[in-house]
């Protein structure tokens, strides 16, 4: 099996004998549904292998789709002038970086359409471009845009840069409405979404289907897909690991699948993450190999953003279809770029659940974390490990004086308000240790109290803030929270801790048995 792992071109992939999973038949429906289209997918999703699939249709290469469902549903294989416009591949660091790149395009469009001395502006030439390809071929225009928020999304943090990218776009994506009579079709991909204030206040006619039912598995794979074109794959992988082929699809589907972009749609494999674990034969964090923006996180600290309302918040179809808001709340950002997914609907009230999608999302992305909001758990005898190996080893004790010691160590920096600092560190370490052994979390009232299990040992942890160890482990005891393990024959430690909002530090605790 040839895995078309970085390989991005639809006709690379079909004459060189790559896999291609099928998703033709959503194309010819797209096509023939609709004109202006907005899709917002993950990084690494498929975004553009399905726009080089946009344009091989578009230029009627029927050859190409031998043996795909769009073969027999499309009849007449019409050629259009297609503008294709890729902004992933380049820095956008200065004023200049945008436009250069723009330029570059409409230089290669003018090599084939004319260029015109009137024209100087990048939308007065994209203007006339378009005019020209359909004056020329008699056929109206497509324009594919791939990536159209990198610029935006790479000048994050730096407000004139952003604002001139911004304006820039806006005025050529702009020129789209007022040729319409020249264009049969467009459609924009990216990571993101920004709303009709921003880039698409001119071209107010898109129609986004990034959580559209009908398009909810365009990109990524089912594993309905899995099964008929992969599994014996799977079976290959399930070998090379030890694992029956039913543990090994169980295994794939923690670790990558899970995705969902409308609540009744199927959940997606990630699928740039599943090809490399079937092709290297061993499961990783292939997705986060390839990086993760440090913006999130920035964006997150600039809202004082608690941790655990990622999974807590219930949140509206309209807070996540746009991002423009996202410096006052992160979650639309981090559920565009593949960090949180649906989790589940409201339909009376219209809301959404989120959480992260699957194992190698959750695990990658606090890890990730752990160095802005604990930094010293990357240092000594305060990594997670050792943690891990106190609860294994009985040892609370030593848990407890190593916790005390990661505060002791803390940033300051970027502690901010003492209390979002004691819930986002214990968020953070609490998670990490969730993958290697159980943890349960509940939060009341502001405050975030804990059960560790082991095979050997159970753990209740109560915090407090500003009070005492002693009102701590009297809570446990008033509000039993022993009680669910008095037949349970592991030994059983209760811990009360005290923060103290003055020293931002531990302040006092006790164990119990």
């Amino acid at each position: 099996m040839k895995y078309p792992l970085g390989i991005q071109t639809f006709e690379n992939i079909r004459t060189d004998g790559y896999l291609y999973v099928d998703k033709t038949a959503l194309v010819y429906e797209l096509v023939k549904g609709g004109k202006y289209y907005f899709l917002s997918r993950p990084r690494r999703f498929g975004k553009s292998l399905l726009i080089a699939t946009l344009e091989a249709y578009f230029q009627g290469r029927r050859e190409l789709f031998k043996g795909l469902a769009i073969e027999q549903l499309e009849k007449d294989w019409a050629q259009y002038p297609v503008l294709h416009l890729d902004l992933n591949a380049e820095k956008y660091t200065t004023s200049e970086a945008l436009t250069t790149i723009l330029n570059r395009h409409l230089k290669q469009w003018e090599k084939v359409y004319r260029a015109s001395d009137d024209e100087k502006s990048v939308a007065d030439r994209f203007t006339g471009i378009i005019r020209r390809a359909y004056e020329q071929t008699g056929q109206r225009v497509v324009i594919l845009v791939d990536e159209y928020d990198k610029p935006l999304l790479q000048a994050f943090g730096n407000k004139e840069l952003q604002d001139d990218y911004r304006a820039t776009l806006k005025a050529f994506y702009g020129v789209e409405k007022t040729m319409d009579g020249y264009i049969q079709f467009a459609f924009f991909t990216g990571v993101t979404k920004f709303s009709k204030v921003s880039v698409f206040s001119d071209l107010n006619n898109l129609t986004d289907i990034t959580m559209d039912r009908r398009y909810a598995e365009i990109c990524g794979f089912t594993e309905q897909e899995i099964h008929a074109r992969l599994d014996a794959e799977v079976e290959k992988l399930a070998e090379e690991q030890g694992l029956t082929r039913e543990a090994c699809y169980a295994q794939l589907r923690e670790y990558y699948d899970g995705y969902h972009f409308h609540p009744s749609a199927a959940g997606v494999y990630n699928p740039y993450s599943l090809l490399n674990a079937l092709d290297r034969r061993e499961f990783g964090g292939y997705w986060f190999e390839t990086g993760t923006p440090s913006f999130l996180v920035e964006t997150m600290r600039h809202a004082n953003f608690r941790l655990d309302d990622m999974s807590q918040q219930r949140v509206t179809a309209n807070l996540l279809g746009s991002i423009d808001n996202f410096s006052n709340d992160p979650l639309p950002l981090l559920f565009q770029s593949g960090y949180l997914t649906i989790s589940s609907y409201d339909p009376r009230f219209k809301k959404y659940t989120l959480r992260h999608p699957n194992r190698e999302v959750a695990e990658g992305f606090t890890d990730y974390l752990v160095p802005y909001y604990a930094p010293a758990a990357n240092r000594g005898s305060l990594y997670i490990e050792n943690f891990i190996a106190d609860v294994e080893g009985g040892q609370p004790e030593a848990f407890v004086g190593r916790l005390d010691m990661l505060f002791a160590r803390g940033d300051y920096q970027i502690a901010g308000d003492a209390e979002l600092y004691f819930q986002n560190v214990l968020y953070v370490i609490f998670t990490m240790m969730g993958f290697y052994t159980e943890v349960e979390r509940h939060t009341t009232d502001g405050r975030m109290d804990m059960v560790i299990q082991t095979p050997d040992y159970v753990y209740i942890f109560e915090f407090k803030l500003d009070k005492s160890a002693d009102e701590a482990l009297q809570q446990i005891e008033d509000k039993q929270y022993a009680k669910p393990f008095e037949h349970d024959s592991r030994k059983l430690y209760k811990i009360g801790i005290n923060f103290s909002t003055q020293t931002r530090r531990m302040d006092g605790w006790k164990i119990a048995e």
